[in-house]
Formats: C-alpha cells, structure tokens, sequence
C-alpha cells in the first residue's frame, strides 16, 4: 500500500516512511491533546507506540492526567541505553506535583522487542505506586511498549 502527499503545487508524490510516522504522530498528539479525556488502555497504548515504541533507546515517560482521567501532559523524564533507564521517584512524584496531577500512567520502551517486566520493571513500578500514593497521586497503569507489542501491569493484574 503507497500513501500520497499532496504537494503546494496541487501534484502528488509518494510518502516517504518517515513523513508518514511524522503525521501518524502529529494525529496522535492532536488526540492527546490536554483535557483529553483517556477512555483505556488502546487508546494509551497506541500514542505511547508512536512517541516511544520505535526508539532504539529506553525511555521512560509519565502521561499526567487530572481527576476525570484527562490528559495535562505527556512527559518523557529519562533516557537510558539500549537496556536499561534510571528512574528517580523524587523525581516523578515532584513532577506529577507540579503539574498537579491526580493520576499518571507510567511508561517506558523496550527496544529489544519484548514487552515482559523484568524484576527492575516490578520494583520501579511498585517503588513508584508508594512514592506517589504518599503525595495522592494514583497510579492508572505501568506499560512497556515496542514497536509491535506491549504489557499493561493492570491488564495483568500486576499494579
């Protein structure tokens, strides 16, 4: 399947791969826009598949959201390598603070293609839960995502 881009000077020519993840992108952001209202896991999993899914890099992102489960923000916070990203509680929950969240999802890439939470996946996400349950801040889900797969920790029971 080829996809066209329209051209100021009303001719067509085909899309490059790049050119179409830009727009895929731009769409997603339009969608995730703030006050957003998140309606489940799908509609996370594919924006967190777009910003992050396709990096060759661990990143690790918190999308904010108020009381009603509305989008204030996505915020990539660290960056790792190819295995790993240092993440900071202090950090997340005074972020999430000065946002004034109510709630977050939590997220991060795995580059290497598979989505199963490694032990250091299990205690960030609970050593996170504490941190921000001391402060009110709920935590909705922990997902891991890549370019073709993902786990939910509350699809799973794990949160």
């Amino acid at each position: 399947m080829k996809l066209y881009l329209r051209e100021s000077s009303g001719s067509y020519r085909e899309a490059s791969f790049d050119e179409i993840l830009h727009s895929a992108r731009a769409g997603m952001r339009r969608r995730f826009k703030r006050g957003t209202a998140i309606e489940g896991p799908t509609s996370a999993i594919e924006f967190l598949r777009l910003e992050i899914g396709h990096l060759d890099h661990e990143v690790f992102a918190v999308l904010h959201l108020d009381q009603r489960h509305r989008v204030i923000a996505f915020d990539p916070m660290f960056r790792g390598c190819l295995t790993g990203a240092s993440v900071h509680p202090g950090e997340v929950c005074k972020e999430a603070l000065r946002r004034g969240s109510a709630a977050v999802v939590l997220s991060h890439c795995h580059p290497s293609g598979n989505t199963t939470p490694s032990h250091a996946d299990r205690s960030i996400t609970r050593r996170l839960r504490e941190a921000l349950d001391l402060v009110d801040v709920r935590v909705i889900d922990h997902i891991i995502i890549s370019a073709d797969d993902h786990y939910s920790f509350a699809s799973n029971s794990d949160l």
